[in-house]
């Protein structure tokens, strides 16, 4: 959400030779962290905004898809918009702190056209999004192949049973969490740019060492450990492509991100299929060439990423620098509050973990996905005992993963467009309704196996809300501390719920779960209400924050700007997404 400007300033007047808008794209201020002694101790630079400056672009709704870009786009005009660095009321109040890693290519009279700006994006699209979503469908291929390993007498051969399969995932998923937020904390303190290439390095160790299980104790200490090094790749990553996109950008980017999720457990199936073939090569079973060669992967990838990955967009070599950093600071002021590489202190840490305007986001995070999770997690055990066979239930998978990938996309798309975050979040809810529904009243074992398949298919085709809510929870954030914390929380109470939905279908239950279908159905109804309740929470914040400042003169604004001890979202010039 945008940030109200002190004054209300008419859009076709010039003000101080700059357009300025009444509305700023920024989200708020430089956060000061507490330190008020560094501030007035000449903490932040200041920068005079000049009486006469080139003109800015007109402000307007950009064109953030290739396709919406019509006859009447010019490529030559300014792309530059409005922000709080053209008044210089305001200006001095956004500065970035001295230490921010970018400074020197903080510049607020750089002026550029569209066409530069989307060439840039282009630019950062390949260069780093690309390799983002190859480093997660390095995650997704290492903590996911579980689920094809079944396929191949992977229990029976280590003499487990259900139980002894979900209580591995809740241990995986219960590691991932814990390792959550001190993955970002350390992520924060040495920089992404490290800290996730050894992740991906560690994990692929311990990956492919599951070619060696022997049974039970040593396939939960595996799946333990697994989930203590991947725990944190997701939050720190988001982190760390804020630094190089817009909010509006980041959104549907997030959505191409776990659509390389699901592009990945399509690839894991065509890889089962063939690497399951290896049974019997060295006497060993086919699961186990799965872990060891997939694990490898994982390595070699890990390696290139030390090389691939720029520590900042100051120090991405070819792309024009001065562009890359000031469209993206002025839309939001906050991204320089803090330097790329300082660490989150205890204090910071517990103010971040209190902001309660977050919890309802959290709360979403735990139960969202529980609906869709458990029946998908026994997809390839379900479809085994419909009839089908080790190989054709590994490609059975495939439909609904690519049909899920097109609706989450589809629906981040729809987000973004309309402008309607949580209604838009429901969606999948409501999608996942009706067949949680019929599976709970009929028992689609007794039923033609090729119907059965095709109501799961559908039911595990639901458009995930996923990339809406991470970049719903950034926005409002509105600090990079609390994002940097939030962003841990928010996907730490995501785990959580997988942990929920590993232990809802349970061994006296099957084959019919009756008792966990309904649980599913009860979970996905409230799901509803909780989003409706989100909605509601937000609009009510934002209209007693509009209240209080609309009642505000001009100077009172100016003097709040310059002297409030208010931070991030707390702040009367903040209002929340929704």
């Amino acid at each position: 959400m945008s940030t109200a400007l002190a004054k209300q300033i008419n859009l076709n007047q010039p003000i101080g030779g700059v357009l300025a808008s009444a509305e700023s794209s920024s989200k708020g201020s430089s956060d000061d962290l507490g330190e008020k002694s560094e501030k007035s101790a000449g903490y932040f630079k200041t920068t005079e905004v000049p009486s006469v400056a080139a003109p800015l672009g007109v402000p307007a709704d950009e064109k953030r898809f290739w396709w919406q870009r019509k006859k009447t786009y010019e490529p030559n005009a300014i792309a530059t918009q409005p922000s709080v660095f053209d008044d210089p009321d305001t200006a001095k109040e956004y500065q970035p702190p001295s230490t921010w890693e970018n400074l020197h290519r903080f510049d607020p009279s750089a002026r550029w056209t569209w066409g530069e700006e989307h060439k840039l994006i282009r630019k950062i699209d390949l260069k780093i999004m690309i390799w983002a979503c190859v480093m997660f469908m390095a995650l997704e291929l290492d903590r996911s192949n579980i689920q094809q390993a079944v396929t191949d007498n992977f229990l029976k051969e280590l003499k487990m049973n259900t139980n002894d399969f979900n209580l591995g995932n809740t241990v995986f998923k219960l590691s991932f969490l814990c390792a959550e937020l001190p993955s970002q904390l350390v992520s924060k303190w040495i920089g992404p740019d490290r800290w996730i290439p050894t992740q991906l390095i560690l994990w692929s160790i311990v990956a492919s060492s599951q070619f060696w299980l022997s049974g039970r104790q040593s396939f939960l200490i595996c799946r333990s450990i697994l989930g203590i090094l991947q725990g944190g790749f997701i939050p720190d990553i988001i982190l760390y492509l804020s630094y190089f996109y817009k909010h509006h950008e980041l959104s549907i980017r997030l959505g191409f991100f776990w659509t390389a999720m699901s592009l990945s457990d399509v690839l894991a199936a065509f890889l089962a299929y063939g690497l399951l073939h290896l049974r019997g090569l060295h006497h060993r079973s086919g699961w186990r060439w799965l872990f060891m060669i997939e694990g490898i992967l994982t390595l070699v990838i890990g390696i290139a990423s030390f090389i691939l990955m720029p520590a900042s967009p100051t120090q991405t070599a070819s792309n024009p620098e001065t562009i890359l950093v000031n469209r993206v600071i002025r839309e939001d002021p906050e991204k320089s509050s803090m330097h790329n590489r300082q660490p989150i202190t205890p204090k910071l840490l517990w103010k971040s973990m209190c902001d309660y305007d977050l919890w309802l986001l959290y709360l979403i995070g735990l139960t969202f996905q529980i609906p869709e999770t458990t029946p998908a997690q026994y997809l390839t055990q379900t479809l085994k005992g419909l009839g089908f066979g080790t190989f054709k239930t590994n490609l059975l998978v495939i439909p609904s993963t690519v049909f899920h990938m097109i609706t989450m996309l589809a629906l981040t798309y729809v987000a973004e467009i309309w402008g309607e975050l949580t209604l838009t979040s429901a969606i999948g809810q409501i999608w996942a309704l009706p067949f949680l529904i019929y599976i709970y009243l009929v028992d689609i074992t007794k039923i033609n196996k090729w119907k059965a398949f095709s109501i799961m298919s559908l039911l595990l085709s639901y458009p995930s809300a996923h990339p809406i809510q991470v970049a719903w929870n950034s926005r409002n954030s509105n600090a990079v501390r609390s994002r940097t914390v939030s962003a841990a929380l928010y996907n730490m109470f995501v785990q959580a719920g997988g942990i929920v939905a590993s232990n809802v279908y349970r061994a006296d239950d099957a084959p019919r779960y009756k008792r966990g279908d309904r649980a599913l159905v009860a979970i996905c109804v409230g799901n509803i209400g909780l989003y409706l309740v989100t909605k509601t929470y937000y609009v009510w914040r934002n209209k007693s924050r509009d209240a209080k400042w609309n009642a505000m003169t001009e100077d009172e604004r100016v003097n709040y700007l310059a002297t409030t001890t208010d931070e991030g979202n707390k702040r009367l010039d903040f209002r929340f997404a929704h």
